[in-house]
């Protein structure tokens, strides 16, 4: 018997780049067929025979300035009829009733400039910073949306705006210097960071990036730094966006394997991966829909930032962009340095003699330093901020820790302690999930509701929230989501693989006995689906679907043929999905925050207090439990990882990660490291 397991990628960024496609083929098992609630791009969950992954590799309190009138404009898309205009029109006119949470700088003097500096005397020693320093950031790898504990080496993405903010009110604080390298995020991450560069502004100090390494990504947040230095050899890739996909369907054929697959949507293209020897017309749509979208954001925000026309900006991409000279002689680039020579620059600007070194604090340190010294306290209204991150699954996993995925029983105990709770004025869901186990969704879907029609609940969308991740977020009152953000992904993909012409080959025999008509109907791998059995999964896939589209109609107050429109398991970039109903405005937390705000009846100006419900991670328990279990646990650990990919978890609402060129950083890493590092962090 064999079985196909797949895995969804744990979306680790927004920056969209292309993906390259990774399979892995493993030793037979056992195959019983399986019903996934997909986003169009990727492949099945779980099946059986061997371990398969679908992979492209590719190269948030956030405060929105603006609001464009409309997504992404599908260049695939048939030309708009003028009703339609006049329909997204109206539903802009709606969007931009809403706050924009646009941060307006107030420096800090008087009467408070005096008990700030009062309260900096009486803080620990470890959260002092000496007059003058200079705040460093280096922004590189993965960035998570989650809080991070002391035990934590990572970055995390709330602390990391957190540092901006205080940076900017801090008097001990002259400037920021951002190390930029090789970023493995979402675009979702990295509007939101932008954004808060850019708010660091207003507070008239400089920032200034430095760039060794420096791809579409990392030059799109450099070049809201006010100037850009790189050294003589620094690595520049800006060759423009691609995306990948790689197909099985002659690899299965030639070794007598049958997918059947049965698919909802047609752009729900989980299983073409499977079935085909190329890309649809729809996927290929879709993904250059898509890519567009990215690739023209990128073109605009550069042009804008460098004051150059965007079409000089896409003729300097085509040229081949590598050489550093070339970088500054176009003014893409302010100079070229090398770390000690900027710093040296720095210390001149700051009036620090050569022979001293110059006081500097890094993003660990940083990070310790509490609002409160800085006054920046919140008010008495709390806001209750829940953050789900990662896969979607029911219960824990025996190898999961706490603070890995989504777990359904853990969100929803949480959801339930607000609902109960008279402290909280307003809730904010943090999503950034693929989506995972449909059932999870939808128990999570009804408890956001009942939350909903308590008090107001503002979704918040990171790099995606697609699949089942769209599904929790649409039973709030309010979805707020990034430019880039992808969303949507509302279908269903079932199937089984028929596995009688490779028994045959390799000798294999199958016999099953059985009682009822449809008995078989995931045991029988060696041979395909009688008509009958075949009709019943179609049936099943159909209202598996019905109820996914109806119920987000009925969560966004829109027909069932108007939502069956922007269904069909199309993901949709996040202003694409605000200009169709999908998402309601256009922003980070900070702007999820001042609709909070603007729903509970409270100025704008007036502070509240956001009270995180998530624990860091990891906490000190965890991480000797993972030292436990990589020392003493190994054969047990690997036993209960393989039963793990053994079985089905049932039908899943899942976007398997659309990612496109240079996203995760490394295209060239192994392909079986990355599948089990990246099912290991899906747990």
């Amino acid at each position: 018997m064999s079985k196909i397991l797949f895995f969804q990628t744990v979306h680790s960024t927004p920056r969209i780049h292309p993906r390259i496609v990774t399979s892995i083929l493993s030793k037979p098992l056992i195959i019983p067929s399986v019903s996934k609630c997909y986003s169009p791009i990727f492949p099945f969950h779980s099946i059986s025979l061997p371990a398969l992954k679908h992979h492209f590799h590719s190269p948030s309190f956030s405060f929105p300035s603006s609001f464009p009138t409309r997504a992404f404009d599908d260049s695939s898309s048939s030309i708009e009829t003028q009703n339609e205009k006049e329909e997204k029109v109206g539903e802009q006119s709606e969007i931009e009733e809403y706050p924009s949470g646009e941060m307006e700088y107030e420096k800090i003097s008087g009467w408070k400039s005096f008990v700030v500096k009062l309260k900096m005397l009486i803080a620990f020693p470890w959260q002092r910073v000496r007059k003058g320093s200079v705040l460093t950031m280096k922004l590189r790898g993965q960035i998570s949306d989650q809080l991070k504990s002391r035990f934590s080496s990572g970055l995390s993405l709330p602390q990391i705006c957190e540092n901006f903010v205080k940076a900017a009110y801090d008097p001990r604080i002259s400037g920021v210097y951002l190390h930029i390298e090789p970023l493995n995020c979402g675009w979702g991450k990295v509007e939101e960071i932008r954004r808060h560069i850019l708010n660091f502004k207003k507070s008239g100090k400089f920032i200034i990036a430095y760039t060794p390494a420096c791809g579409e990504k990392e030059f799109y947040l450099a070049c809201a730094c006010e100037e850009i230095y790189a050294p003589p050899s620094a690595y520049f890739s800006l060759y423009g966006l691609t995306v990948q996909a790689s197909f099985l369907g002659g690899v299965l054929e030639k070794i007598g394997i049958e997918p059947q697959v049965e698919r909802i949507g047609k752009y729900k293209s989980a299983g073409d991966q499977l079935t085909r020897k190329s890309m649809s017309e729809e996927n290929c749509e879709m993904l250059t829909s898509l890519l567009d979208n990215i690739y023209g954001n990128w073109l605009d925000v550069v042009s804008s930032s460098k004051g150059k026309k965007r079409e000089d900006v896409e003729h300097f991409i085509n040229e081949g962009v590598y050489e550093v000279e070339k970088l500054k002689e176009e003014g893409f680039i302010t100079n070229i340095h090398y770390d000690d020579e900027v710093i040296s620059m720095l210390k001149e600007r700051l009036g620090v003699q050569k022979d001293k070194k110059l006081s500097m604090v890094d993003y660990k340190k940083y990070s310790k330093v509490r609002k409160w010294t800085l006054g920046l306290t919140g008010g008495k209204d709390l806001i209750a901020v829940i953050r789900a991150t990662g896969s979607i699954s029911r219960v824990r996993s025996p190898l999961s820790t706490p603070s890995s995925g989504i777990v359904a029983e853990q969100i929803i105990e949480k959801i339930r302690s607000v609902r109960e709770s008279k402290r909280y004025k307003a809730v904010i869901i943090r999503i950034d999930s693929p989506g995972g186990d449909a059932l999870a969704s939808d128990l999570m879907w009804r408890e956001i509701k009942l939350l909903a029609a308590s008090k107001p609940v503002i979704a918040s969308m990171g790099d995606v929230a697609a699949s089942g991740g769209y599904y929790m977020a649409m039973a709030a009152q309010t979805i707020v989501a990034e430019n880039l953000t992808l969303t949507g992904s509302i279908g269903v993909v079932t199937g089984k693989f028929n596995l009688g012409k490779l028994y045959e080959k390799i000798g294999f025999n199958k016999e099953v006995i059985s009682r009822g008509r449809y008995a078989e109907l995931l045991a029988a791998e060696q041979r395909p689906f009688r008509p009958d059995e075949a009709e019943l999964f179609e049936k099943s896939a159909q209202n598996a679907y019905k109820q996914f589209r109806d119920k987000a109609a009925f969560s966004r107050s829109m027909p069932v043929e108007k939502m069956e429109e922007v269904a069909q398991g199309r993901v949709w970039a996040g202003k694409g999905a605000a200009s169709r109903g999908l998402v309601d405005a256009i922003g980070g937390l900070s702007r999820a925050i001042a609709i909070a705000k603007h729903k509970i009846k409270i100025p704008q100006d007036r502070p509240v207090t956001l009270v995180e419900l998530s624990r860091p991670s990891p906490t000190l328990p965890e991480v000797l439990s993972g030292i436990g279990s990589s020392i003493v646990g190994v054969d047990r650990t690997v036993k209960e990882l393989l039963q793990d990919l053994t079985f089905s978890d049932g039908v899943q609402a899942r976007m398997d990660g659309i990612m496109f060129q240079r996203l995760e950083g490394f295209p060239n890493a192994t392909p079986l490291i990355s599948l089990i590092k990246d099912y290991l962090s899906s747990l």
